[in-house]
């Protein structure tokens, strides 16, 4: 007979098995590395201008493998540089998200009568908000920081994943495993601490997955509007709408940040397929 592997074994066998999604993590894991080593490696900075290399097309002669900026700033480290912070904008957003909706679904559906009316009216509401308006009253009010851009878009995303751990913490509830762990005395937080989240790890980290990419995306916009990340700071965002207004006379302003920005949200949604069939082997 086989041997039986735990839930964890299972769900990592069959991601090593889906080669896109396993191809789209390394293409990550390669992207991350070469944003925290190529800053470290250089000789040179992301932020000082140097007049004498202004608009240079990418060259391997000069140094600047993919040219320079209208400063004459390298945009290798330009483009390294706004794939950190685009990544540490979206990661760092999406934990904010996963934790607010994580505790909140949870405590909504264990609870359940008025309470989860309640709460899952305020998220009604909240759906109503428009979300761009209200990051833009968030950053009029408090500045255009780039820790403000964490907290706002974080603030803003975690309503789906809140209506997904209620659902699905609705569905426990009926589970024999909690039945049991009631008569035993667990009540209240330690309920949901204990039996109800860990229950739901797989799902969550699912969905932060295909959190990221969204809201990647999502800083770039604002990036793109102007009320992002500010100079001499970069993001991908404002990466490519600097490269925007050089389109026609140095095109490879605008191309290298755009294939960056779409190679990183395709290999995190291919990577979110992936874990999603992984961790419900029930869809395959």
């Amino acid at each position: 007979m086989r041997p039986t592997h735990g839930f964890w074994r299972q769900a990592f066998e069959r991601l090593r098995r889906q080669r896109m999604s396993v191809a789209a993590g390394l293409v990550l894991t390669a992207i991350a590395l070469a944003c925290l080593l190529i800053p470290m490696l250089s000789s040179s900075d992301y932020y000082t201008p140097h007049y004498e290399y202004l608009s240079r097309t990418p060259t391997l002669a000069g140094g600047h493998w993919l040219g320079t900026d209208p400063l004459g700033r390298d945009m290798l480290l330009r483009v390294m540089w706004g794939c950190r912070i685009s990544l540490a904008i979206g990661i760092t957003a999406s934990l904010i998200s996963v934790l607010i909706g994580v505790a909140w679904g949870a405590i909504a559906g264990y609870a359940g009568g008025a309470t989860d009316s309640s709460m899952m009216r305020a998220v009604d509401i909240l759906y109503s908000v428009p979300y761009v308006p209200f990051v833009i009253v968030l950053t009029l009010l408090f500045g255009r920081q780039v820790w403000l851009l964490f907290v706002a878009i974080g603030l803003v995303s975690w309503l789906d994943i809140a209506r997904i751990v209620r659902g699905q913490t609705l569905a426990l509830k009926q589970r024999e495993f909690i039945e049991a762990a009631r008569v035993s005395g667990t009540h209240g937080a330690a309920m949901i601490t204990r039996h109800i989240v860990p229950n739901l790890i797989g799902i969550v980290i699912v969905y932060a997955t295909l959190t990221i990419p969204t809201v990647i995306l999502f800083e770039a916009l604002l990036s793109f509007l102007g009320l992002g990340v500010q100079s001499p700071l970069a993001s991908l965002g404002s990466l490519v709408a600097d490269g925007a207004s050089e389109m026609q006379s140095h095109p490879h302003l605008l191309i290298i940040p755009a294939v960056f920005l779409a190679l990183i949200t395709y290999c995190f949604n291919y990577l979110g397929d992936g874990l999603r069939d992984a961790f419900d082997p029930r869809d395959r």
